[in-house]
């Protein structure tokens, strides 16, 4: 007998909606996944980001979503999610960057993220004195923003799908048939869904910034930092061709290694562990937001999240499954409509937010 739901791609947001889909009563559902074990795409691969700063109202509204699942995620899925709330530091150096950020923090304060709020300079130096930047003018900051832990994340919706009925079938590309497929493929989800390498180089074991540091971003470039695991690491997202390359450039290292220098000063005899250092891939849109919905009649896509899949999984998890199932959804996420580009409504905000 087939299976009645399909789900190809056994990441966070797969599994998120498997969860889901199950807690809703679809109990006859099966991920497949082709890599030979939980997590060999991209959710190990991320950095464990989480903010609800974001410069679009959807995407602060997925965030705000999965901030109040993360913070039930033991009482429901019975699994820690790692979620430190050591906030968000949005660092600017010119004016036009706090207008960004200004407006963005519009944005939240709509949608009722009343704890972003613009800081002074000196005042951004106080929450994180390891910044050594003397151009910096105003930041954004958000206490409530923070970190997660990917695979705790992805570990409990398998185990909790798991107890609810859902299989997973790992190392296998044969979808059987289904009433319904869900394409959750990440980077390789096709459908106008690009990949894009991100790089992460990482500092050798270290005590010198401490495990609640916030993560702190340069809005000028991107350049950002935060500490995991007592290493830093170090992020910079360089302009790539797109592509599936995961490899990490040497050259890329050392332009992180001198930005560090000139913008962590406490940083400059750290050395870099070059071995250490990873890659992963974005599953990127025309407009950097995800695609949720029907394709056609039988089948739906949640895929190309844009960096912020890991953080966003649990709210998509719970709207994908509400829409396949028929249900109102708990955000109204008809922005991200597959059918959005051809009818020329792609989301408009900022570059970074």
């Amino acid at each position: 007998m087939q299976p009645d739901v399909v789900i190809v791609g056994g990441g966070v947001i797969g599994a998120s909606i498997a969860y889901h889909l199950a807690a809703r009563g679809v109990h006859d559902v099966v991920v497949i996944d082709r890599a030979p074990q939980p997590g060999a795409g991209s959710t190990s691969r991320a950095t464990g980001g989480f903010r609800a700063q974001f410069s679009t109202e959807v995407n602060v509204r997925l965030s705000l979503l999965s901030r109040e699942k993360l913070l039930r995620f033991q009482d429901e899925i019975g699994a820690d999610p790692g979620f430190a709330q050591h906030g968000y530091l949005f660092l600017a150096r010119s004016n036009a960057a706090i207008d960004a950020l200004r407006l963005a923090q519009n944005v939240q304060h709509n949608c009722g993220l009343r704890d972003a709020q613009m800081i002074a300079a000196n005042d951004a130096r106080k929450i994180n004195p390891a910044i050594g930047d003397d151009s910096i003018i105003g930041a954004a900051w958000c206490p409530s923003d923070g970190f997660i832990r990917a695979m705790q994340i992805l570990h409990g919706y398998i185990a909790a799908a798991t107890r609810l009925g859902v299989r997973f079938v790992y190392g296998s590309d044969a979808a059987p048939q289904s009433r319904i497929v869900v394409n959750a493929r990440g980077a390789w989800a096709n459908n106008g869904v690009r990949p894009l390498r991100r790089q992460v180089a990482t500092t050798i074991p270290t005590n010198v910034l401490p495990q609640s540091m916030p993560m702190t971003i340069w809005i000028d470039n991107g350049f950002h930092f935060r500490v995991r695991d007592d290493r830093v690491l170090l992020l910079w997202p360089d302009e790539r061709p797109y592509g599936f390359d995961i490899s990490v450039d040497d050259a890329w290292i050392d332009r992180v290694a001198s930005m560090t220098r000139a913008r962590v000063p406490i940083l400059r005899d750290v050395p870099i562990d070059r071995e250490k250092c990873w890659a992963g891939l974005y599953e990127m849109t025309p407009d950097k937001h995800p695609l949720i919905g029907w394709l056609d009649e039988r089948t739906f896509i949640a895929a190309g999240a844009s960096g912020h899949g890991v953080m966003h999984a649990p709210a998509i998890g719970e709207v994908a499954a509400q829409m396949i199932a028929g249900e109102k959804t708990t955000i109204d996420v008809h922005a991200l409509r597959p059918s959005r580009f051809e009818e020329g409504e792609a989301i408009v905000g900022s570059v970074l937010l």
